[in-house]
């Protein structure tokens, strides 16, 4: 379980996570060794998973983003398997989520028009095995984007 201690720790990294361990000693009170034992300790646990780049795609030139929802032929054995695998060596996928219901799979495809969207989609995202159905959902507007965890 999570004391006090590891959940300031986790909070305060998460508000910034590039400040230096000194700084974080500084800001828990508690000295550089400790932290660095309880930082082992969340790491070693799963529950710090490391430190990450966000890179705004948008301003690499990416404009689209679309979210396919795809609805696999399960009469095949290793169709999600097949299917995943495939999806992955896609770049412009960003994110695949698996679910249970109507919809098996969820893959966000990033592109910098719609001409390269229709490349992808097209050349890519079609030629995948075992799609039964799939539906495309045009980006419009991120109204929220946080993965902050409530410490």
């Amino acid at each position: 379980m999570l004391d006090d201690l590891d959940r300031r720790i986790l909070r305060y990294m998460q508000d910034d996570p590039t400040q230096s361990l000194p700084d974080l000693a500084d800001r828990l009170t508690v000295t550089v060794s400790r932290l660095t034992r309880r930082l082992d300790k969340l790491r070693e646990a799963g529950i710090l998973r490391g430190q990450r780049a966000v890179i705004d795609w948008q301003a690499l030139g990416y404009a689209v983003e679309v979210s396919l929802r795809v609805t696999l032929d399960k009469t095949q054995s290793r169709a999600f398997d097949d299917f995943i695998e495939a999806a992955r060596d896609i770049a412009e996928v960003t994110e695949i989520q698996t679910f249970l219901g109507r919809v098996d799979v969820r893959l966000s495809v990033i592109a910098k028009d719609m001409r390269h969207y229709q490349e992808v989609y097209r050349r890519r995202i079609l030629t995948l095995p075992h799609i039964a159905d799939i539906e495309s959902l045009m980006h419009v507007a991120r109204i929220k984007s946080d993965e902050s965890l409530p410490l």
